[in-house]
């Protein structure tokens, strides 16, 4: 049968109170040791009685009385005679007479009856040239209440403060610990959207960073998983229709003269490249969306980027008599893939040209501001109809203009992907006078 174990919190109180009680019990032990030392050491007898005398010539017997009671706090009983007469407004213990019968008129003597009891017998002689005597006894303990009381009580009241605290101390740890392990088994379990959540990400010590840390952590893990499970779906429902095509010409095929079926063949294979294609950008779309946060980055110079994308795509437009006219302002620059920003142009690009008209015109404008550069196009096509706008940038979503284009509707999905990647953002409108005016911005930043 398995042991059962404290948990982390049971652990921090257990361990944190018994080294304070260690710590405590040591503290103590030494410091009574050095207390009983300093009890035990000798007094100055000479001194007391000096003190004695001064205080009863100052202020008669009510100031000796005084005297004697801080003595006697001190664990000494004194007694200060003048002669054979006691000057206190007490009567002295029985031995102080016989102690001072034995002391000689002007002599001192000091007395161990047994161990860790004195007696002392001082002579003193005050400004008032009369001659008087100390007798004075401290025994083996203070007169006090016991220092074993003391310490105990001192013990008890200590346990209690540190158990208090390390309570307090434990729990403050353990909390946020255990609802980050809460969240993790939820999500392990499969519950996506399982957070630490407030208050523990709100703390601004590390275990509140750490709470923080997971949630962005988890969060990005549902965003991902979802976007995979969209993709999937998409790209499923985008392949029924050229499959259940290439399925049909296939089958007539089979069924028509050889010297007619290669009007089938033919396209059959215009399918399979069409089903080509469509993998081909699902998985690069799937490949964004690991690779883009470890991205290497380097200076990208939008409007030499600008310039060599329109010379690449001059064929293409030149065959369909369409124009395309670059505005640059300044010398706009961002931190960033220059390969993925180039993609994206060319993807805005041949967007464009292939929802452009025969003769149509295309505008580019590139600029700067404080903070962000600026990737304007416009072509003068069809536009988008307004319910579309929203849906514009999810992938293999084809709006009602369709059908005067081929492609498969993730061409604006990468372009999004790649823009967000770089922190930044587009928008797509229908511009005035008609044509789709997209435009992209993306922070400039610490540009390297």
């Amino acid at each position: 049968m398995k042991t059962p174990t404290l948990n982390l919190y049971g652990r921090l109180l257990v361990w944190f109170v018994a080294a304070n009680i260690v710590t405590l019990f040591v503290s103590v032990f030494v410091t009574e040791r050095f207390a009983r030392n300093a009890y035990r050491g000798e007094p100055d007898w000479s001194e007391l009685a000096s003190g004695a005398n001064r205080a009863y010539l100052d202020g008669g017997a009510s100031a000796l009385d005084d005297w004697r009671a801080r003595r006697h706090r001190d664990g000494i009983d004194a007694t200060l005679f003048e002669g054979r007469r006691n000057l206190l407004n007490r009567t002295p213990p029985p031995f102080a007479r016989r102690v001072l019968e034995r002391v000689p008129a002007d002599n001192s003597i000091v007395l161990r009856p047994r161990a860790g009891m004195v007696v002392a017998a001082e002579a003193v002689t005050g400004g008032d040239g009369v001659q008087r005597h100390l007798i004075a006894f401290r025994g083996p303990r203070p007169p006090h209440p016991r220092i074993e009381h003391l310490l105990l009580v001192q013990i008890i009241l200590s346990a209690l403060v540190i158990g208090a605290l390390g309570w307090w101390v434990a729990r403050s740890i353990a909390r946020p610990v255990a609802a980050i392990g809460d969240a993790t088994r939820r999500m392990t379990a499969g519950d996506l959207a399982a957070r630490v959540g407030a208050p523990w990400s709100g703390r601004d010590d590390e275990l509140g960073r750490l709470a923080a840390d997971f949630d962005r952590m988890a969060a990005r893990i549902e965003a991902l998983i979802a976007h995979e499970r969209g993709v999937l779906q998409d790209v499923s429902h985008e392949l029924r229709s050229p499959l259940a095509r290439l399925h049909l010409l296939l089958d007539l095929a089979r069924r028509t003269p050889p010297e007619a079926a290669d009007a089938h063949f033919a396209r059959a294979e215009a399918e399979i490249a069409r089903l080509d294609r469509i993998i081909g950008e699902a998985l690069a779309l799937s490949r964004m969306e690991a690779d883009l946060p470890g991205m290497a980055l380097e200076r990208v110079e939008l409007g030499a980027l600008v310039q060599a994308r329109i010379a690449a795509f001059q064929l293409e437009a030149d065959t369909r008599r369409i124009s395309v006219d670059a505005t640059v302002a300044g010398k706009p620059a961002v931190s960033g893939s220059h390969s993925l920003i180039e993609r994206a142009v060319d993807n805005l690009l041949s967007n464009a040209i292939k929802f452009s008209g025969e003769g149509g015109r295309i505008a580019l404008a590139v600029s700067q501001t404080a903070s962000a550069a600026e990737i304007t196009i416009r072509d003068h096509g069809p536009g988008v109809p307004d319910s579309d706008l929203a849906n514009l940038f999810r992938p293999f979503f084809r709006g009602a203009n369709a059908s005067r284009a081929e492609g498969h509707g993730l061409g604006l999905a990468i372009v999004e992907r790649i823009v967000r990647a770089h922190g930044g953002t587009v928008t797509a409108v229908n511009a005035p006078g008609g044509g789709l005016l997209l435009q992209i911005r993306l922070p400039t930043g610490a540009v390297a």
